[in-house]
């Protein structure tokens, strides 16, 4: 029984849909993956630091240690040049602290409205901590660059996913199944270090 519960992988994250994304970017690893509503954690982890890496951390640690186990959490944000890299870190709370998807997407495009396209350019940028309870941390970086449309389209993915254009396929990100997002997505590039470094973390714990 312990070494299964020391196998148990956290997903630290509310999100139903990134729980969704990591169950597909971790699929095949010889972990057991857990959220956080299965493990009974309510407590929210305030995102206090000015970089997506601080924030990750910050997550990852705090979860591990309530949880016991090891935790992987990221922030991630879009990066728009036209907007000085913008939202940034704050790109889920940039309209809001409770703003929706489709409210994000509005004010994005507000903030944008008469910018050419050729200086609509963006990047979505993700950072992934894995944190152990003992308090040891990796983090995992990975980009995709686009640029941002001047309208939505497509129904799948989430935030800002359905403004998010991807020249060399043609497609904004929302018209990507899931598959086809995890594979060139900000979150599937840092997911893949993560992989390996989940692997040789589990060497490490004893058998």
């Amino acid at each position: 029984m312990e070494d299964t519960f020391q196998t148990l992988l956290l997903l630290a994250t509310n999100n139903p849909a990134k729980v969704e994304e990591y169950r597909l970017l971790l699929k095949g690893l010889p972990w057991e993956l857990t959220t956080l509503e299965e493990r009974g954690i309510h407590f929210k982890v305030e995102e206090t630091g000015k970089t997506m890496e601080e924030n990750a951390a910050l997550k990852a640690r705090a979860y591990a240690a309530r949880s016991g186990l090891v935790a992987v959490a990221d922030d991630s944000g879009l990066e728009v040049e036209a907007l000085g890299g913008g939202p940034g870190p704050i790109s889920a709370r940039y309209a809001g602290e409770v703003a929706s998807d489709r409210e994000r997407v509005a004010f994005l495009l507000e903030k944008l409205r008469g910018v050419p396209w050729e200086k609509r350019k963006a990047r979505f940028r993700c950072v992934i901590a894995l944190a152990t309870p003992e308090g040891k941390l990796e983090l995992c970086q990975g980009e995709c660059k686009g640029i941002i449309a001047q309208e939505p389209k497509g129904k799948e993915g989430f935030g800002y996913d359905p403004v998010f254009y991807l020249p060399e396929l043609g497609k904004h990100m929302a018209e990507l199944t899931m598959q086809e997002k995890n594979r060139i997505s900000h979150r599937g590039r840092a997911a893949r270090k993560a992989r390996r470094i989940l692997l040789r973390l589990l060497e490490s714990i004893p058998s």
